[in-house]
């Protein structure tokens, strides 16, 4: 019941990319870590936000066919999406076994500066905009800075909702909580 229900959570979380939203406001790197802290089997935890990535962007290619959204979901640069979600749910498995939110909250903010780094790293690697030099990353980068801070807040937001409404499912379905929890939730401090 709780693997099912962890990732009932995680895919709507990445449904939500078929709403309105700012650029790159979005909850990919907030599932990988969500994920990883809350699914048992590391094999779930990265698995299971890379599937739930990848329907989205199944649905979001079907609406951009039909006309009704203004983006393609299949595109030539996603390995370097899914490869650093892959990356972020592995790196934030060293979360998991705390509630604490200054843990969640500095695991949030690490990852969203890993899914920055190596995801702008593939975009000067494999583009042409910019000089293959140390210069060339630099600007690379320079250029994406405002990218970021809709990105972590996405994360912040994405996050939030994802642990808080969990933690607050937990405390009213006992099915939800980790097997090796006593009878009482663990309080999120």
């Amino acid at each position: 019941m709780r693997t099912l229900a962890l990732s009932v959570f995680v895919l709507a979380a990445a449904l939500t990319r078929l709403l309105p939203h700012p650029p790159n406001f979005a909850p990919i790197t907030a599932m990988a870590v969500f994920g990883a802290v809350g699914f048992g089997r590391w094999r779930m935890a990265i698995l299971t936000p890379l599937l739930a990535l990848f329907a989205s962007d199944l649905a979001i290619e079907y609406l951009y066919h039909h006309g009704m959204y203004p983006r393609w979901g299949i595109y030539r640069g996603m390995w370097a999406t899914y490869g650093t979600t892959a990356l972020v749910a592995l790196l934030s498995r060293f979360s998991r076994g705390t509630r604490r939110v200054s843990v969640m909250a500095g695991t949030t903010l690490f990852a969203s500066i890993v899914f920055f780094l190596v995801t702008n790293f593939a975009v000067w690697a494999r583009g042409t905009r910019f000089p293959h030099t140390l210069d060339g990353l630099l600007d690379c980068y320079i250029v994406a800075t405002p990218f970021f801070r809709n990105s972590l807040a996405g994360d912040v937001v994405y996050a939030a909702v994802l642990f808080g409404a969990w933690a607050l499912a937990e405390r009213r379905i006992p099915g939800f909580r980790p097997r090796d929890a006593d009878t009482r939730p663990a309080a999120a401090t």
